[in-house]
């Protein structure tokens, strides 16, 4: 299973990972998805690490911390010859500060349906290893909290995203109110999940995650969605 790489072994030396990464990248199974994700954050709307004056992840979190889940449904997709149809992935991450400053502790949790090569595809996705836009993230992560499979259910009812892992995590989230008669907002403020189109949410009552130790409930809080489209292809 592919681990979730260790932010002080990137920061002590820079160009060896850049180098590393790139030769690896020129072998790697190509691959490409589709699908629907959400987030619901600890922030306060709208959440300062994406959308404040100052540069993007630099602004301190509004509770000094951030929570955060992180829920995708793949509606089509495949790394080299296995296919991904249908599947969902979840990343539980805290940040003990701006997100900028890195030290993250990442949990993921792998839809329990996968087989032992959709599992390995979805860990070498989900951890950035495969390349593609989560491998903007693992300069920042400092703590592996581990994989679990686990039953993952993943609903969109009309501008309504929900997920759910028994025991552990209960996230949904809906449009924030506009004037604009879509009935949503939508922005291209380069979050490396969706760059070009991002929806502005807000959590529902009783979003609450579970394990690890950890706590929260995001109820109310800043919350987005998106369609996603990623591939490791230039």
């Amino acid at each position: 299973m592919y681990q979730f790489s260790n932010r002080s072994s990137f920061a002590n030396n820079r160009s060896g990972f850049r180098v590393s990464r790139r030769e690896r990248w020129q072998n790697q199974v190509q691959w490409h998805l589709s699908g629907d994700y959400f987030e619901n954050c600890s922030c306060s709307v709208v959440c300062p690490c994406l959308v404040s004056t100052a540069a993007p992840l630099t602004s301190r979190p509004t509770e000094g911390v951030c929570n955060v889940p992180l829920i995708f449904h793949i509606e089509s997709g495949r790394y080299g010859d296995v296919a991904l149809d249908g599947l969902n992935v979840a990343l539980a991450i805290h940040t003990p500060g701006p997100m900028a400053e890195g030290n993250w502790s990442v949990a993921a949790y792998i839809d329990q349906r996968a087989d032992d090569k959709q599992t390995e595809a979805l860990g070498a996705i989900f951890t950035g290893a495969a390349g593609g836009p989560m491998a903007a993230f693992a300069p920042l992560i400092g703590k592996n909290l581990g994989v679990k499979k686990v039953p993952i259910t993943y609903r969109i009812e009309g501008k309504k995203r929900s997920a759910e892992i028994p025991g552990i995590l209960h996230m949904s989230v809906d449009p924030l109110p506009t004037a604009h008669p879509s009935g949503e907002m939508w922005a291209n403020i380069g979050h490396p999940v969706s760059p070009e189109k991002l929806a502005f949410a807000e959590g529902a009552p009783g979003n609450t995650f579970s394990d690890h130790g950890m706590r929260w409930d995001n109820s109310g809080k800043n919350g987005h969605y998106a369609p996603i489209r990623w591939s490791n292809q230039s």
